[in-house]
C-alpha cells in the first residue's frame, strides 16, 4: 500500500463551558465526536462544515454518557439540524438521568431509521468483536474498547476509536482510566501510528496518561480541552510535565480551537494550529508529518517484514 492524497481535517472546539467537542474529515466522511452543541460552538461547527465543503454531517461518534460528552438537548439539536447518516453511541448502560434521555432520543430515533436512512450503532463488545481484524497502516479506523463491559465504573466502559481514514490519524480516548492503559498499548496500531492524541478525561490526572503509556504510542500531538476559566484545571500540571518529558507537544483549547488539516499534496503533511478565540486569528502554528507517510514511504519489503512481525490487534 502507498499513501494516499487525503485532504484531511481535524478541529477541537471551544465549548464555553466544560466539556469535549472534536471533528474529524477525511476529504469526503465529516464525523462529529460527543454530542456537544452550544452557543460557542454550533458556529464553529458550521464553519468547519462549509471549509469541508459539507452541509451535514456523515457521523456522529459519542464516547461516554456523561453530560460532558453527551447533552439531551444537544443530541437532539445535531439529530435534527445536522443531520448525521450514522450515529455510534456507548455500549454501557447509563445510569444517570441525563444518559438516560439521551439513549432514548436515539432509540426514538432509530425507530425512524426507515425514514431518515440513519445506521445508528451501539458499540458494545460484541460489536467490536464482531468486526474485522485491523490491519496495518491502512485507512479504515479501528474500534479497540470497550472488550467488556465493567458494571462499577462507567469510565471504564468509554469508547476508544482510532481515527485513521485521513492522511492523518487521531486517537479518541474518552474517559478511559487506568485499567485500560496496559491493554491498549500493546496494539500495534497504537503504538506506531498515532499522531494526534485526545487526552483521556480531557487530560486529568486519573492514573491513565502516563509515561508508561505514553512511552508506547508517542503522539506527536496531544490535545485537550478546556474553557478559558478552565474549572478542573485540565490538563492537571504533572500531565504536563509527562508530556513535555516525552516530546509530546501540547494544545488545548483554553483560549481558543485547535485545527490539524493537511498541507501540500494531502499525503501526510499537516499543520496545526491554535486559533484566538472567537476568531479564525492564528495565535500559534507548527508544521508535522504523519507517522503514516514515513511507514508507507519505506520500501515494500521492509513493511512486509515490519507487518508480518505482529498481527495482534483490535478489530476494524
Amino acid at each position: 500500500m502507498t499513501a494516499k492524497a487525503k485532504v484531511t481535517r481535524f478541529r477541537a472546539y471551544q465549548l464555553g463551558n466544560p466539556g469535549s467537542s472534536f471533528s474529524y474529515f477525511d476529504g469526503s466522511d465529516f464525523t462529529l465526536i460527543e454530542a456537544r452543541l452550544t452557543d460557542t460552538n454550533k458556529l464553529t461547527v458550521s464553519d468547519e462544515l462549509r471549509l469541508c465543503g459539507l452541509a451535514t454531517i456523515s457521523t456522529l461518534h459519542i464516547t461516554s454518557w456523561d453530560q460532558d460528552h453527551c447533552v439531551p438537548s444537544q443530541l437532539a439539536q445535531i439529530i435534527e439540524n445536522l443531520k448525521p447518516r450514522r450515529i455510534e453511541y456507548p455500549g454501557y448502560d447509563p445510569k444517570t438521568d441525563s444518559g438516560k434521555q439521551c439513549l432514548k432520543i436515539i432509540e426514538d430515533h432509530k425507530r425512524l431509521k426507515s425514514i431518515t436512512a440513519t445506521s445508528v450503532v451501539r458499540i458494545t463488545p460484541d460489536y467490536i468483536n464482531s468486526l474485522d481484524k485491523a490491519k496495518d497502516y491502512g485507512y479504515r479506523d479501528v474500534l479497540y474498547h470497550p472488550r467488556s463491559i465493567d458494571p462499577d465504573s462507567s469510565n471504564n466502559n468509554s469508547t476508544s476509536k482510532q481515527f485513521r481514514t485521513g492522511s492523518f490519524n487521531v486517537l479518541s480516548l474518552g474517559d478511559v482510566s487506568s485499567q485500560i492503559a496496559s491493554g491498549l498499548r500493546t496494539y500495534r496500531s497504537v503504538k506506531h501510528e498515532v499522531d494526534i492524541m485526545i487526552l483521556a478525561h480531557h487530560g486529568a490526572a486519573n492514573g491513565f496518561t502516563t509515561s508508561a503509556f505514553i512511552k508506547h504510542p508517542k503522539p506527536t500531538i496531544a490535545i485537550a480541552t478546556a474553557d478559558y476559566q478552565n474549572q478542573f484545571e485540565h490538563p492537571k500540571q504533572e500531565i504536563r510535565d509527562l508530556l513535555y518529558k516525552n516530546d509530546v507537544r501540547l494544545f488545548t483549547t483554553k483560549t481558543g480551537d485547535v485545527v490539524a488539516f493537511s498541507t501540500g499534496t494531502h499525503v501526510g503533511h499537516y499543520r496545526i494550529v491554535n486559533l484566538k478565540a472567537g476568531s479564525t486569528e492564528i495565535s500559534s502554528s507548527y508544521d508535522f508529518q504523519s507517522k503514516k507517510l514515513s511507514f508507507l514511504s519505506q520500501f515494500l519489503d521492509n513493511i512486509r517484514a515490519k507487518v508480518s512481525r505482529s498481527n495482534k490487534g483490535p478489530k476494524g
